[in-house]
């Protein structure tokens, strides 16, 4: 199985890890932290030197109760980011975490190579042609509600069904297009309780059955910290156990804060499937 990422074939048989730089004042783990060129690019460089195929950029933070920001703003935060890990990372592979049409099509022109949708099209009812026209992978999350309001009761008869059935039609409208390159994520957190949560993580393999590759961005969650009963910032080994769960049933991208011990896991779970 292969992505198509500006030209390049990201055989994705073996996992791969993409890195997280998030360019926001308010995210959950590490909001505020990147924010200065030397900063960014040494946390980039860390990343990319540990092992990340891809670094996933957002402006626009999308942990519980988020603030919601302008158009405009995003763009501001994301596009100077954008162009300056081009320049210094010329082989880089970047992926733009947004659900606007317009900062996509900026972020692509711009030198990324994949769009990561926290909402599957379900925010910007253009998205889906521009990344029709874009041809480029992209990732479609479920998300129950928005980042405001999806923590307040999510509700499901029967989730994995539920999503499956989402996916599916997500899909079919997709291929329908044209897009080719579909990665799912079945948005760990994004409107699920903690039970809801491991209810997925359990049952990740059923998601095979759409064949799309699966993205799992479960990296220091509330759903593993707050079972142990701890903070995100020691929340580290949760994450690695979880991300192993995830790679033995079927995982084919982790999206991670922390790169270095991601693909010890890749590299641990590669070694006893094939052993």
């Amino acid at each position: 199985m292969t992505l198509n990422c500006n030209g390049k074939l990201i055989d994705i048989t073996t996992p791969k890890v993409m890195g997280i730089l998030n360019c926001t004042p308010d995210s959950f783990y590490d909001g505020g932290q990147w924010n200065s060129d030397a900063t960014i690019l040494r946390h980039v460089e860390k990343m990319v030197h540990e092992g990340a195929t891809f670094i996933d950029v957002g402006g626009y933070s999308s942990r519980p109760n988020a603030q919601h920001i302008s158009e405009e703003e995003e763009l501001k935060r994301v596009m100077p980011i954008l162009k300056m890990l081009v320049k210094e990372f010329p082989d880089i592979l970047l992926s733009i975490d947004t659900f606007r049409s317009n900062v996509a099509a900026e972020g692509i022109a711009a030198g990324a190579c994949m769009v990561n949708d926290i909402s599957a099209g379900t925010m910007d009812a253009e998205m889906f042609s521009t990344i029709a026209h874009l041809q480029v992978p992209y990732i479609i999350m479920h998300m129950q509600g928005t980042p405001q309001n999806m923590q307040y009761s999510p509700t499901y008869t029967d989730i994995v069904y539920e999503l499956i059935q989402y996916f599916s039609e997500k899909i079919y409208q997709l291929r329908k297009l044209g897009v080719n390159d579909i990665i799912i994520d079945v948005g760990f957190g994004f409107g699920k309780t903690i039970a809801q949560n491991y209810i997925l993580l359990k049952q990740l393999a059923l998601f095979k059955n759409l064949e799309v590759p699966i993205l799992t961005g479960i990296s220091r969650k509330s759903m593993l910290y707050k079972l142990l009963e701890t903070t995100p910032d020691k929340a580290l080994n949760a994450t690695t156990v979880a991300n192993t769960i995830a790679l033995l049933n079927g995982t084919d991208i982790l999206r991670v804060h922390d790169v270095k011990e991601a693909c010890e896991a890749v590299k641990i779970v590669r070694f006893l499937k094939e052993s």
